[in-house]
């Protein structure tokens, strides 16, 4: 995570309160533990390193990145073996000796690349919008999409090979000014690359900070402020802090319709969190309302394979399923439509894509629990469908 807290006791600090090295810039609560840190903690032989690294933010940031390059690795190996890299061309990265990953939706022989290298591109071409004072303007959009979607399939990088790109866009501009708005982008990926490995606590710590930050700097009818909102939010679902989620989601839902109307992604992507958030609470009224709202312009929008409209029709399915009145033809619709959007998703997405996998499992399980008890289908199901996790729509 970023630094949000002391570095001996942990004490929260936000973005602001606390104490500062004057070398390095490590945090602590107050004078009490930057003297134990330096007399017992071993900060007497970091604090320059530290410092030489680019202080304390930049050096935990550096570190951090490594660890998750080493694990997008790790876990991409044995799809990775005997491929290279599609931009440098090598199995091995010549500086870093780092391996291959491939976190998108490339088949076959396709999509093999080096983090370092994914990094190296996408940071050249965002350059080059700065240079070309591109940054307010629709050409940049593409540009800065390269540090979370893949270039050849055009589909989103996922769990630790998002993670891992999520922290070298972080420690590549964490050093600007807070209201530059890079580092205030890369601080939003780096949220969602914690989220999408399930790093769902140090996600919280850096969603908390940045939508903090918003509010101090960006005014109360923000954009940025809106996607923190639903990025928070999403966090706080994944970590059974339920109430929370639903206040954020429906307060993010209904200043994005005010701000952008309702055909805009990331409204339908607000739409969809607030129905799971409903659904996890058991109001699943509520959220088949507001999913028979929303479907259709999503599927008119954004078309019936996009993401987003997937995992609609997978809540949608779900809410049918669980509701304690639903009937045997409710159900029914609830495991033909999970049964669409599977096909759907596996031909677009493949069948390794989170989407996917979820979208299967529900209707593995509801399907199963459909066939051998339709005299009781619905509790079945409930019991079935429970602990498959809803997926947000971000």
């Amino acid at each position: 995570m970023i630094l949000t807290q002391c570095a001996v006791c942990a004490t929260d600090l936000g973005l602001s309160l606390g104490k500062k090295c004057g070398r390095c810039s490590t945090r602590y609560c107050g004078p009490e533990c930057q003297v134990q840190h330096w007399k017992e903690g071993g900060h007497d032989q970091l604090c320059k390193k530290i410092k030489r690294s680019g202080g304390a933010e930049q050096y935990n940031a550096n570190k951090k990145y490594t660890e998750a390059v080493t694990r997008a690795a790790e876990a991409c190996a044995d799809d990775t073996k005997g491929q290279t890299c599609y931009i440098c061309t090598q199995a091995l990265h010549w500086k870093t000796k780092e391996g291959l990953v491939r976190g998108c939706s490339c088949r076959g022989t396709a999509g093999f690349a080096h983090v370092s290298c994914l990094a190296e591109q996408v940071k050249i071409l965002v350059a080059e919008a700065e240079e070309n004072n591109f940054l307010g303007s629709d050409k940049f959009v593409p540009r800065w999409a390269r540090w979370y979607t893949c270039s050849l399939c055009e589909q989103d990088y996922h769990t630790v090979v998002r993670c891992a790109l999520g922290w070298a866009c972080w420690k590549t501009y964490l050093g600007r000014p807070e209201t530059d708005k890079l580092r205030r982008t890369a601080m939003n990926l780096l949220g969602g690359g914690l989220y999408s490995a399930e790093h769902h606590a140090d996600a919280a710590s850096v969603m908390e900070a940045e939508l903090s930050m918003m509010r101090r700097i960006g005014g109360s009818d923000n954009s940025d402020i809106f996607v923190a909102q639903t990025n928070l939010a999403s966090t706080y679902q994944a970590l059974g802090r339920l109430d929370q989620a639903m206040c954020l989601r429906r307060e993010a839902y209904a200043g994005g319709l005010k701000l952008f109307g309702e055909e805009d992604n990331n409204v339908l992507s607000a739409a969809n969190n607030y129905a799971k958030s409903l659904l996890t609470l058991k109001r699943s009224e509520e959220a088949k309302a507001l999913l028979r709202k929303t479907m259709p312009v999503a599927r008119r929008v954004l078309r019936e394979e996009h993401r987003i409209t997937l995992k609609m029709r997978w809540n949608y399915a779900l809410a049918l399923c669980c509701d304690p009145s639903a009937t045997l033809d409710d159900v029914s619709e609830g495991v033909s439509t999970l049964e669409d959007a599977g096909r759907i998703a596996r031909r677009v997405l493949g069948g390794a894509h989170p989407t996917t996998e979820g979208i299967e499992n529900a209707l593995r399980d509801a399907g199963a629990a459909l066939a051998a008890r339709e005299g009781d289908c619905v509790t079945s199901v409930c019991e079935a469908v429970a602990a498959v996790n809803l997926l947000d729509g971000s």
